[in-house]
């Protein structure tokens, strides 16, 4: 087990199934040079959360914010099944959060949160901190609730 596996246990986390996407034209990730980009993930079935409605509607803010965290560990376990091992990340660089939202939600920022929150304490201040996007959406492919996506930093 990795480095940041065991943080992630001690944390009391663990990773979901890696996401599978339905066409075989994209995959989880990507790297590129020193730069590893995802794909954008949803909540990861089966894992307590919720993951589809609309955030604001449906969904209240705090199973969104719930949601986010589950959805950054299924973009982890995403990267963890193209790397091999968690410990390659040298730093977040981006994330982009897309929340289905309900006519008037305007706490985007709040909800993925979750996310942000959940790289920060695991990769600490200085790698876990990142640039970031958090948007409304009217719309969301299968009706997720959330989708959100990533750019690592890889260590050589």
């Amino acid at each position: 087990m990795s480095a940041i596996e065991e943080k992630l246990a001690a944390m009391g986390h663990r990773l979901p199934p890696a996401f599978v996407y339905p066409s075989p034209n994209r995959i989880g990730c990507v790297v590129a040079g020193h730069l590893l980009y995802t794909s954008g993930h949803p909540p990861p079935a089966d894992f307590g959360v919720v993951t589809h409605g609309k955030v604001g509607g449906s969904v209240s803010e705090e199973d969104a914010v719930k949601a986010a965290r589950a959805t950054a560990l299924n973009i982890l376990a995403s990267v963890k099944q193209r790397l091999g091992s968690l410990d390659r990340i040298k730093q977040v660089v981006k994330v982009t959060g897309m929340v289905n939202s309900a006519a008037g939600f305007q706490r985007q920022f709040a909800v993925i949160d979750g996310a942000s929150d959940l790289f920060y304490e695991l990769f600490g201040p200085e790698a876990g901190q990142h640039a970031r996007s958090a948007v409304g959406m009217f719309e969301l492919p299968r009706e997720y609730c959330m989708e959100i996506e990533a750019i690592f930093e890889l260590a050589s």
